[in-house]
C-alpha cells in the first residue's frame, strides 16, 4: 500500500482513484463494509481503491481535551487496510485549513485535484466547517461536479448499529466477545516492547512494556490475554494496563507476563489481544501484597487461557 502524505505528495499517478473517506477508527463491520463496496468499485472500473483519511483525528483535533479513545493507531490501521487490498492511503493533517473548508470547496478538492470517478461514504458522513454538509450534500455535488457517490447503509449486529462508539462501549465494560464480534476480530493493542524498571523481574514477573504514549485507551486494569508475534502461535499472557499505583507510576503503560517463557523480547514487535477482564487496577499497601494478588491474577488468567 502507498502512502501519500498531504496535498503536495498526490501526483498525477494516483489522480483518478475511487476514493472512500473517514476517520475508520477501529475500521469495525461498518468501516469494513465501506472499504468492500470500495474495493467492488475498483475492481469494476479497474481503479486503485484508495481511503482518504486524517492526523489527528478530527474529534482530537476540535475537542482536544475531551475527544474519544481511540481504538486503533495508525499503524494499526495501516494494518488492517491493507489485509482489505487498499492500495493508496491519503493522509490529510487535519487543522485550520481542512476544519474551515466549506462543504462545496470539499466537493470541489475530490473532483479536481482527485478526479475521483466514484466517492463511497457511510450514511452519517458529515464534512465542511462545522460539519454543514452530509452525504446526500456529497451526492448532490458529485452529479455537479462529475462523480458518483454511493452511500453506504449502516450496518447492525443482533439488532445495534454497529460504530466505534459501540465498540468503545462494550469495551468499557469488558465485554471483549461483543467487541470482536462487532470489529470483526479480536481487539488488539500493538507496538514495540521498551525496556522498563525491571521491577516486575524482581517480583517473579517479567512483562514485555508497550508504551502508549498519547494514545487514551479505551479500557485499563488486569487482562487475560494472548501474544502475538512472539512464536508461531499465540502465547497465553496477564497483563496489566494502567498507571501502576502502588510503585508511583504515572505514564500509561501495558505490561505482558508471557506465562513460561523468557527470551529478550526488547525492541520486538508485539500484538496483545484481549480476552477477559480480570479486575480494576487497585494500589496495594506494599510490594508483597501486589505480589499476592499478582499471583491470583496469573491463576485467574491461566484458568481462562486454559494454560
Amino acid at each position: 500500500m502507498e502512502l501519500i502524505r498531504g496535498f503536495n505528495g498526490l501526483t498525477d499517478r494516483r489522480r483518478g482513484c475511487v476514493v472512500t473517506i473517514g476517520t475508520f477508527d477501529g475500521i469495525h463491520l461498518g468501516h469494513q463494509a465501506l472499504l468492500e463496496c470500495l474495493a467492488a468499485h475498483g475492481r469494476r472500473l479497474a481503479r486503485a481503491a484508495m481511503v482518504l483519511t486524517f492526523e489527528p483525528m478530527p474529534r482530537e483535533y476540535l475537542a482536544a481535551g475531551d475527544c474519544p479513545a481511540r481504538l486503533t493507531t495508525f499503524r494499526e490501521r495501516w494494518q488492517v487496510f491493507e489485509r482489505f487490498g487498499i492500495e493508496v492511503l491519503w493522509l490529510l493533517r487535519f487543522g485550520e485549513p481542512l476544519r474551515t473548508l466549506s462543504g462545496e470547496a470539499f466537493a470541489t478538492l475530490l473532483a479536481r485535484e482527485l478526479c475521483a470517478p466514484v466517492v463511497v461514504v457511510g450514511h452519517d458522513f458529515r464534512f465542511g466547517r462545522n460539519g454543514e454538509a452530509s452525504a446526500e450534500t456529497l451526492r448532490e455535488a458529485g452529479g455537479r461536479l462529475g462523480f458518483d457517490t454511493e452511500v453506504v447503509a449502516p450496518v447492525t449486529l443482533d439488532g445495534e448499529r454497529v460504530s466505534s462508539s459501540a465498540v468503545r462501549a462494550v469495551l468499557s465494560s469488558g465485554d471483549f466477545a461483543r467487541a470482536g464480534r462487532l470489529l470483526g476480530r479480536p481487539y488488539t493493542m500493538s507496538g514495540r516492547v521498551v525496556g522498563g524498571e525491571r521491577l516486575g523481574r524482581r517480583l517473579g514477573y517479567p512483562t514485555a512494556n508497550l508504551r502508549l504514549g498519547r494514545r487514551r485507551s479505551p479500557i485499563e486494569g488486569i487482562f487475560a490475554v494472548r501474544v502475538h508475534g512472539i512464536a508461531a502461535g499465540a502465547l497465553p499472557a496477564v497483563a496489566s494496563l494502567g498507571r501502576r499505583p502502588t510503585v508511583g507510576g504515572g505514564q500509561l503503560l501495558l505490561e505482558v507476563h508471557v506465562f513460561d517463557f523468557s527470551a529478550d523480547l526488547y525492541g520486538r514487535r508485539i500484538e496483545v489481544e484481549f480476552v477477559a477482564k480480570l479486575r480494576d487496577e487497585a494500589r496495594f499497601e506494599d510490594l508483597d501484597a501486589l505480589v499476592a494478588q499478582m499471583h491470583r491474577d496469573a491463576e485467574a488468567a491461566r484458568t481462562i487461557l486454559k494454560c
